[in-house]
């Protein structure tokens, strides 16, 4: 006789059992500790400007205030040369530094310029501590935005807890990165879409210093009809590039556009900027030692599929905030080119189908995807180095899985009376 299939296993992770707010409490404050913790070993060991691996403090964060000295001195193409750049940050941080590369559109020259006002250590802090505060208040906003939001969610202080320790937040707090910034901008936008569309187009056109995250979300919005939203959107974008053009002028972002052939050749197609950093389908066929052209032609496939389903989500009626999950996680598998610090962008598709859940019922298997969503990012660089797996693909199509099989679901059924919406079936 083989051994008793662990049924009471698969029940567990079917209904969710087991994530108590107990478990919920003690992960999220033993990430928060160790997290803590080796922040403050990186700077107990540093000895200027750099740590003990002879890397600035605040790693990516470099090339953000490398690109914006140039750019107050009137040098706006230099950060998009990789040996001027990369001059650039020896002279702050030391001969033996890095290369950290700057590969933002000029209009996020204006973050670096501001930023490199201020002393490096001075302007790393704020940075930090203002992305972060706008990070926390994105998501209170998103657990309490409107007619989709729950006040007992946004007033039970757990929230607090498993946003700031959610990993993909020290994942960019340990490089200096912008993810955190992403996030707190899409979840906004998404949080005010429906009650102040135009403010929400604003900020959705802020986003285009993430350019490779541009493909999904006007195909979202223009499904819903959110007519208002794509015009400010559009407005946003190009008052943001005129403003480059007069501060910076022409130069900038000609230099950034001549500077996108290494990034694609370099950075991504040979994966110098680390494949175990890569979280994405091309990464995973090129990990796996699949040429360029199949590599392109699989995400190819996967962003075409996700449009596809994206745009039969938004117009359809189901719950808005099946919608904007959705919408996050396409974001995400999207692009071929998507790094571990992005999966900060996971954290309001988190929230919306806690939010979801919390009110129509979680589906089967719902509950345990969102705990493996909050969990990927501690586990997706260690586990892409070992196995040449990006964690986060799979964990993402899973739970994009799950969540348009509810969506289905409430498709299917009809509503019950006015704005209402049957509970899911129980899990």
């Amino acid at each position: 006789m083989g051994a008793a299939f662990p049924t009471g296993l698969i029940d567990a992770l079917r209904t969710g059992a087991w994530l108590t707010r107990a478990r919920m409490r003690l992960w999220s404050s033993a990430v928060l500790i160790a997290a803590v913790g080796a922040i403050g070993y990186v700077l107990a060991t540093a000895h200027g400007l750099v740590d003990f691996q002879n890397r600035p403090l605040g790693t990516d964060f470099s090339s953000f205030y490398a690109a914006g000295t140039y750019a107050l001195a009137g040098d706006a193409g230099a950060p998009y040369d990789a040996v001027r750049q990369h001059a650039g940050e020896q002279a702050m941080f030391g001969a033996d530094t890095p290369f950290y590369s700057f590969l933002y559109p000029p209009l996020f020259l204006f973050v670096g310029a501001a930023l490199a006002l201020l002393p490096y250590m001075a302007a790393l802090a704020l940075w930090q501590g203002l992305s972060l505060a706008l990070y926390l208040l994105a998501t209170r906003a998103l657990l309490r935005s409107g007619a989709h939001g729950s006040a007992r969610l946004a007033e039970d202080k757990l929230w607090v807890l498993l946003a700031l320790g959610f990993p993909a937040v020290f994942v960019n707090v340990g490089h200096g990165q912008n993810g955190l910034l992403t996030a707190a901008l899409l979840g906004s936008a998404l949080a005010l879409l429906e009650a102040r569309p135009i403010v929400a187009g604003l900020l959705f056109g802020l986003l285009a210093y993430k350019p490779q995250f541009g493909l999904m979300i006007p195909l979202a919005l223009v499904a819903g009809g959110y007519w208002r939203t794509v015009a400010a959107a559009a407005a946003a974008v190009a008052l943001l590039v005129l403003a480059t053009l007069a501060a910076f002028g022409p130069e900038a972002w000609h230099a950034f556009l001549a500077s996108t052939g290494f990034t694609r050749t370099v950075l991504l197609e040979s994966g110098d900027v680390g494949w175990h950093k890569m979280q994405s389908v091309f990464a995973l066929v090129r990990m796996w030692g699949g040429s360029v052209g199949l590599a392109y032609a699989l995400q190819g496939a996967v962003s075409v599929a996700l449009a596809g389903t994206l745009i039969w989500l938004w117009r359809s009626g189901v719950d808005f905030r099946l919608k904007a999950a959705g919408l996050c996680f396409a974001v995400l598998l999207g692009t071929p080119f998507s790094l571990d610090y992005d999966l900060t962008v996971l954290a309001p598709a988190i929230a919306f189908l806690a939010l979801h859940g919390s009110t129509r019922g979680f589906g089967p298997y719902t509950k345990s995807a969102l705990a493996a969503l909050w969990m990927v990012p501690l586990l997706a660089r260690p586990v892409a180095g070992a196995t040449f797996i990006p964690l986060a693909v799979p964990a993402m199509l899973a739970a994009f899985m799950l969540m348009l099989r509810d969506a289905a679901a409430r498709h299917r059924v009809p509503e019950t009376g006015p704005g209402a919406t049957p509970p899911l079936p129980a899990a």
